[in-house]
């Protein structure tokens, strides 16, 4: 009879090489390189798109708190979402470990050649078992941004834009931006023309 195999746990993530990102996921260990110079750029533009109304309340209503590439366990799962947030009066207050055990109110998955497959299968289906209720996908190399909102436990897309677009989608809609102003290295792309070429960090 073949053994179980083991279960990965928090301490394996922790002894995960330097360098990678190390997530739980059904029970294993899964890791990816650390985001691209693509990638870190969109984040940290979003970052900064939302981050002054939405928890400043900078032109906007503000009641949010963001992270960044934060540890969340969900069940016996623990994921990296490149960017998640709570409404304040759902913040559960500073972890006494490194990760979250409550589900945030929106997250957002940055598209990358090693991640997509799981971030769209595997991940997105646990997000929608947690009971998150919104969450967003962006593609850099495309230039797209998708919209979800879940629903009697399925996600519903909501939305979806490119970079001729202004976005406003929930739950942020209380403002609009600039999709195009994500990807300040690239210029944006029009509706027939060909993907980014690839930078050399890109995965």
């Amino acid at each position: 009879m073949a053994d179980t195999p083991k279960r990965a746990t928090y301490a394996d993530v922790e002894a995960a090489p330097e360098g990678v990102v190390a997530e739980i996921i059904r029970g294993e260990l899964m890791t990816h390189p650390r985001p691209s110079l693509r990638h870190g750029t969109t984040a940290f533009a979003l970052a900064a798109e939302l981050g002054g109304p939405f928890q400043k309340g900078l032109g906007g209503p503000g009641g949010w708190v963001f992270f960044v590439e934060t540890e969340i366990m969900f069940g016996d799962d623990l994921l990296v979402p490149d960017i998640c947030a709570w409404r304040v009066e759902h913040f559960p207050g500073e972890p006494e470990r490194n990760y979250f055990t409550s589900s945030p109110d929106w997250l957002c998955e940055i598209l990358s050649g090693s991640t997509e497959k799981r971030d769209r299968t595997l991940k997105m289906d646990i997000y929608a078992k947690a009971g998150v209720p919104h969450m967003w996908f962006i593609d850099p190399r495309l230039q797209l941004l998708e919209a979800y909102e879940l629903n009697d436990s399925r996600w519903t897309k909501i939305g979806g834009w490119n970079s001729a677009d202004e976005v406003r989608a929930a739950p942020f809609e209380a403002i609009s931006f600039s999709l195009a102003d994500l990807w300040p290295l690239d210029k944006p792309l029009g509706f027939n023309e060909d993907p980014q070429p690839l930078y050399a960090g890109d995965r």
